[in-house]
């Protein structure tokens, strides 16, 4: 079973949110929240494996609320609800932390898959969508050297991997990509996220373009851009 934390300030969207998953066999919804600070105390309090938050909310915003659930060590996955498929605060809230992002007026079988997928880590939710959004702010910014080193710890086959996780691509899309058993995709992407302290796919995605490793609107740089970090 898996379970939702609703965190949304309008009460008619918490509750269509809420009537729509609870009516799913393998979702419980188990707490709404109406404004960000709610969402963290809930979230600490009930443990949710999927938190549904907005982004603008009253009291506390959902950028920050993602920033303290994620930061608090909890296993609560969060996804971003927002209008806007390119939007400062949803980059932000990648950055800090979220696993990915749905737009509010996504069809229902969307965000019930969205849950799904994030609840089980297995990949990036809309990944065209979502490395849009990255590359659009990755760009705006320089290189950044902090996290160009990190990826030192790397072995060369390991920023491969990186770089097509960055691309959107599912383990089992990365096995076919360099002829290798999806089992050792599995091995190498969880030593990835152990070295460089990551929960899930979406900040590997915000780290590869942040790094340089992936350049916007080039993603098949990579491993050569990786490579040349490591010399």
């Amino acid at each position: 079973m898996i379970t939702v934390l609703v965190a949304d300030d309008q009460a008619m969207i918490r509750a269509g949110l809420a009537a729509l998953i609870a009516a799913q066999p393998d979702l419980q919804v188990v707490g709404e929240a109406a404004d960000g600070l709610e969402a963290v105390v809930a979230a600490r309090d009930l443990r949710p494996d999927v938190v549904l938050m907005d982004v603008r909310m009253p009291n506390l915003d959902g950028l920050e609320a993602t920033r303290r659930i994620t930061g608090a060590g909890g296993d609560s996955k969060v996804l971003i609800l927002t209008t806007f498929d390119i939007d400062d605060y949803v980059y932000a809230a990648l950055r800090g932390g979220a696993s990915g992002f749905l737009l509010k007026d996504a069809p229902s079988a969307d965000l019930i898959t969205a849950v799904r997928v994030i609840a089980a880590g297995e990949a990036l939710l809309a990944p065209s969508v979502t490395r849009r959004l990255i590359e659009e702010f990755a760009a705006r910014q320089p290189i950044d050297q902090r996290e160009a080193l990190r990826l030192n710890a790397l072995t060369p086959r390991e920023l491969d991997v990186l770089r097509l996780v960055a691309s959107g691509l599912a383990n089992a899309e990365i096995a076919g990509e360099l002829t290798i058993a999806e089992e050792t995709v599995k091995s190498h992407v969880g030593r990835i996220f152990t070295k460089l302290g990551l929960r899930d796919r979406a900040q590997a995605v915000v780290l590869a373009y942040e790094s340089g490793l992936v350049v916007a609107g080039n993603p098949s740089s990579g491993a050569r851009r990786g490579s040349r970090l490591r010399s």
